[in-house]
């Protein structure tokens, strides 16, 4: 129980890496571009791999977690910090890194599927929603330090600089989370059921993950297209303030909300007015685009949107049980990069009229209204499946 707090430093800094190493290139995608002689399109590729990879993988590591916590955790973080290590050996060779990104991806969904599973082995049941959010908010650092980390270190000494920092983050959360989590666990998991027979037994866990295809749809949206949505309106300039605040704003709500909603059980009313407020905030940016105008309602919407992922996953954990964490979390997180890819290429026609895009973000935004207002009032304990069904 004491080695609680350090593994969930351990997880959280490898959890970091994995969005840093994702979005290295996003923020100086030209400047990589000219260093490895390839076009801008193939440089943006190199993170679009990562959302695919995890589609394919998102349940088959889930159930690995499940049987094999240890193992299957300490190979997410190698292959994390084994890929940032091995960007440094051709830093201006596009398929060297495009390998390297492969590698880095397939270790992603070993370390986020663990979240709620980690919180469930090393963290009492009145603590792991504040855990779980902790854990979720290393992935908005990780996404800030890249964003913010990479165009100063490009100045200060180019591609090998940027990619030597981020390396050695990787490496040392990996290295620390693989020796922390040999500690031996303080709750035990019972048994994981058989492979998908719980699945189409939880209309909850679809519910759950509409949403997070919407949430982590709609700010990938924001992410990728802000920019050209506003530049029409003139606010084109305030687009990487407006996210970087949107993210910081993220990363106070879901460290903070998630242990108050769950102590007050209010998941299913903060996921409402999450989604409600996303409507709300597509509405507002069509209608006036000053800077204070865009920063109040974009701030407020990091604060219930980033905060959606953490109480969804601590309602998963709490619904399924032990010894299910992985394959549900699996899924969800599956649900979510979906959204995050297909919603990004549905609006990609739309951008050149704002207008539209907008509305789009709003109707989709609207669907997840309805089903949050279809989630149950309170969490239910796991049924009996989920934690006794044979292997």
């Amino acid at each position: 129980m004491q080695r609680r707090w350090p593994i969930l430093a351990g997880y959280g800094l490898v959890a970091a890496s994995t969005q840093m190493l994702w979005i290295t290139f996003a923020p100086i995608t030209t400047e990589a571009a000219h260093a490895m002689h390839a076009s801008v399109a193939a440089v943006g590729n190199l993170a679009a791999i990562f959302p695919l990879i995890y589609v394919v993988l998102a349940l088959p590591t889930g159930r690995w977690l499940d049987k094999s916590f240890d193992t299957a955790l300490r190979t997410g973080a190698i292959l994390t910090g084994a890929g940032a290590l091995l960007r440094l050996f051709s830093p201006d060779s596009f398929a060297w890194q495009l390998l390297c990104q492969v590698i880095i991806s397939i270790g992603q969904p070993l370390v986020l599927n663990a979240i709620t599973k980690l919180a469930a082995r090393y963290f009492p049941q009145e603590e792991r929603a504040a855990a779980i959010g902790l854990g979720s908010v290393s992935l908005f650092v990780g996404i800030m330090i890249a964003m913010a980390g990479g165009p100063a270190l490009l100045s200060a000494g180019g591609l090998t600089l940027v990619l030597g920092v981020e390396a050695a983050i990787g490496a040392i959360g990996a290295a620390a989370l693989a020796l922390l989590v040999s500690s031996p666990p303080a709750f035990e998991d019972p048994p994981a059921g058989a492979p998908g027979a719980w699945l189409p037994k939880e209309p909850l866990l679809f519910k759950l993950g509409a949403l997070l295809f919407v949430g982590m749809g709609i700010y990938n949206v924001l992410a990728t297209w802000l920019q050209p949505i506003l530049s029409p309106f003139g606010a084109g300039n305030l687009a990487g303030d407006l996210l970087a605040l949107m993210t910081l704003t993220g990363i106070v709500g879901a460290g903070v909300l998630p242990p108050l909603v769950a102590a007050r059980n209010l998941r299913r009313w903060t996921l409402f007015a999450a989604v409600g407020w996303t409507l709300l905030t597509a509405l507002a940016l069509d209608w006036q685009q000053s800077g204070a105008w865009l920063a109040v309602w974009l701030g407020l919407e990091g604060i219930l949107l980033l905060a959606s992922l953490p109480i969804v996953l601590d309602w998963a954990e709490v619904h399924v049980g032990a010894g299910e964490q992985g394959r549900a979390v699996g899924f969800l997180m599956l649900a979510g990069n979906l959204g995050g890819f297909l919603l990004v290429v549905a609006v990609t026609p739309l951008v050149a009229t704002p207008h539209w895009a907008l509305a789009f973000i709003a109707f989709v935004a609207l669907v997840g209204l309805g089903v949050a207002w279809l989630l149950p009032s309170q969490a239910s304990a796991p049924t009996p499946f989920t934690a006794s069904e044979p292997q």
